[in-house]
């Protein structure tokens, strides 16, 4: 989970830990029951919310492949928030999480969003086609007759539209 939190979120990963750490051993110290707590459970509780609740709340690919990745490996936490063992502090459990949803809410806008990878085929070409609608060898040829003239003709009731407009601005700010 470490691991994982470190590739997804470089920036808000030691804060998040931090969070988590504060909520989740001052919610056993206030709330927990008469016993012995120990060990890191808080922390990887907290890690696994902080990665699932990013996911959901930022929803950019990355966030979502962490989240995923997460859930398959670790979701069984989910169903250990809540008292099942006697001799498991559940506390540290349900605390860890509460710190990991807090610290998603409070930073998931602190790491950027990936931005999505567009291909060559995938870039507008000159005359306002996708390359995947211009063919490279060909170019427009596959189209119909009637299909290069209804875009001539939307091209020209455009440039008559904006025209117009431009017109119709010029007049009224001359009185």
């Amino acid at each position: 989970l470490g691991s994982i939190l470190l590739y997804g979120y470089p920036k808000s990963r030691w804060w998040a830990l931090s969070i988590i750490w504060l909520v989740s051993g001052a919610g056993v110290w206030l709330f927990a029951r008469q016993a012995y707590h120990f060990g890191a459970s808080g922390l990887t509780h907290g890690m696994f919310f902080y990665l699932f609740v990013n996911g959901i709340l930022r929803r950019d690919k990355r966030s979502i492949v962490l989240l995923m990745v997460a859930f398959f490996m670790y979701g069984g936490m989910l169903l250990t928030i809540l008292p099942r063992e006697p001799d498991v502090s559940y506390e540290y459990h349900f605390f860890g999480a509460v710190g990991g949803v807090l610290s998603a809410l409070i930073f998931r806008r602190r790491d950027p969003k990936t931005i999505p990878k567009t291909y060559s085929w995938e870039q507008q070409s000159g005359d306002g086609y996708t390359l995947e609608e211009v063919d490279p060898i060909i170019g427009d040829q596959w189209k119909t007759e009637k299909q290069k003239a209804e875009e001539v003709l939307l091209a020209e009731e455009s440039k008559i539209r904006r025209a117009r407009a431009a017109q119709a601005f010029k007049n009224s700010s001359h009185h």
